[in-house]
This record gives structure tokens, C-alpha cells and sequence, in this order.
């Protein structure tokens, strides 16, 4: 399969839950995107097919052109794009008016563009009605997102582990669960000394001779993006307090203070 069309695919699958996510933690009503598909004279062109919030349909289906619009300026320019009042901004072209402005009646919106290796494969967008601007936090929770879409994609992409890494790896996964349960001192060392060998990790990636949690190694690759812990609690489908814990919990065995330094020590100790 063509590797452009397995990552419209791929987004595609996802775009109706991240949407929903989108509208959740930016507080904005409408919410719509796309995938990009090649046009005919090559270049590739943004197709919206998710609409949350809307009047009508006009949205549905429009092919949005590179350098037209709000979206078409992402597509050039591979960076979000906000405008306080559509109708009238002069950041922008206005082929699009009449689905956005007349019939969707939509004031502030915002787009911001998911990079897939290398190139713009998707966009985001965020939208009101009541001519109050969108505020920066809608905007970052909405840039979050599309990272963690970015991610997603790529790491779904992945070819499959040959069964016998599969394998290794579970066996790894069965030993750091053995490791963490184990209360004798000197036992647990030799343990913690075999899965490093076994996995050629350098001596912190057990945190000090405790396994991270999966649910903490998740939290810690939501705050390297820049995540609130409101953000990490949507997007794990977890409260913010138990985020916290998780994260406390990760600081704890890598033996730092903050979230920051609990990120660098993960990354050092090949856990992110």
C-alpha cells in the first residue's frame, strides 16, 4: 500500500475520537478536519470529512486548495493559524465564505496542521460563533492533540516485531513485572541486572531498580509534549488527581523532583 494512503487511513480511523477530545479539552464548539489526498496537478489538498457542531453539511466533503483559506495557508506553512474574525481578517483568502461565514456563521477559528514524516496529513480545526477570540489554552490543548495524533499514526505504522521479539519482548515485560514484586534486596538487584543485560538498557531504565508503571510511562510522554495534567487526565480517559499520582509515582523511582527532570530521566534511561 502506497504510504500516503496508509496514513490517510490510519487518520481517518482516529479523526472521529480526537475530535471529540478536541472539542472536550479546547471548550470550543465546533470542531472539524481532514485528510490530505493528492490533487491532479500533484499537490496535495486538504478534504474534510468530520464535522462536530455544525448546522449543515456544507463543510462536508469541501477540498481545501493549498494557499486558500485558513486551512490552505496551514497546508503551505505546516504551523497553526488563528483568526480572531474570519469575515473580515486579512491573513487569509476568502474562497470559503460562504460555507464558513454565511452558513456556518462561524466568527474566531483556528487550524492546526498534524505533520506525518515530514508533511502536513491532516488539519484540525477549532471554531466559535459568539466573536469572543479563542484563547491560547484552546490552542494549545488543540496543538497537543494534534502531536499526539502525529505519534499515534507513526507508531501504528510500525512494521510488526518478528515473532520471536514479540516474544523477547514480553518475556522483558514478565520480568520487570517479577522485578517490581520482588521484596528481597538482594534478589531484586540480580533481577534488576539481568533485564538490563537482557535488554541492553543503561543502568536507570528501572528507575533506580523499580519498573515504571505503563499508565506512568504514558503520562510522561503526554507531559513531553507539554501537557497539563487536565490534558494527560482527557486524553488517558483518568482524573487529574490520579494523573498526579502517576506522576509522583514516576518521580519517585527515578529519583528527580519535577516533571521536567522526570522526562529527561526517562528519555536517558531509554523508557520514552
Amino acid at each position: 500500500m502506497d504510504d500516503g494512503v496508509a496514513v490517510q487511513q490510519t487518520i481517518d480511523r482516529l479523526l472521529p475520537e480526537r475530535l471529540q477530545r478536541l472539542r472536550q479539552l479546547s471548550g470550543v464548539p465546533v470542531v472539524f478536519g481532514g485528510t490530505t489526498r493528492r490533487g491532479v496537478a500533484g499537490s496535495q489538498q486538504l478534504v474534510l470529512s468530520r464535522l462536530l457542531g455544525t448546522f449543515g453539511t456544507s463543510l462536508h466533503g469541501l477540498v481545501v486548495r493549498p494557499g486558500l483559506g485558513l486551512g490552505g495557508s496551514v497546508l503551505c506553512r505546516g504551523i497553526t493559524h488563528r483568526v480572531d474574525d474570519y469575515a473580515t481578517t486579512t491573513d487569509i483568502t476568502h474562497e470559503y465564505d460562504r460555507m464558513v461565514v454565511q452558513e456556518e456563521r462561524l466568527t474566531s477559528v483556528f487550524a492546526v496542521p498534524v505533520v506525518v514524516r515530514g508533511a502536513v496529513r491532516s488539519v484540525l480545526y477549532g471554531a466559535v460563533r459568539d466573536r469572543r477570540p479563542i484563547g491560547d489554552r484552546a490552542l494549545r490543548a488543540a496543538e497537543v492533540l494534534a502531536r499526539q495524533l502525529q505519534q499515534d499514526v507513526e507508531n501504528l505504522l510500525q512494521p510488526s516485531p518478528e515473532p520471536a521479539l514479540r516474544r523477547s519482548l514480553g518475556a522483558l515485560a514478565e520480568l520487570a513485572e517479577v522485578i517490581r514484586d520482588t521484596v528481597d534486596p538482594g534478589l531484586r538487584a540480580r533481577l534488576v541486572r539481568i533485564h538490563r543485560e537482557l535488554s541492553g538498557a543503561p543502568d536507570s531504565a528501572t528507575g533506580g531498580g523499580k519498573t515504571l508503571a505503563p499508565r506512568e510511562i504514558d503520562a510522561l510522554r503526554l507531559v513531553a509534549v507539554g501537557a497539563t495534567n487536565v490534558e494527560i487526565a482527557a486524553r488517558l480517559g483518568l482524573s487529574p488527581e490520579t494523573v498526579k499520582a502517576y506522576l509522583r509515582a514516576a518521580m519517585r523511582k527515578l529519583e528527580v523532583r519535577n516533571r521536567t527532570a522526570a522526562v529527561h530521566a526517562a528519555r536517558q534511561a531509554g523508557v520514552l
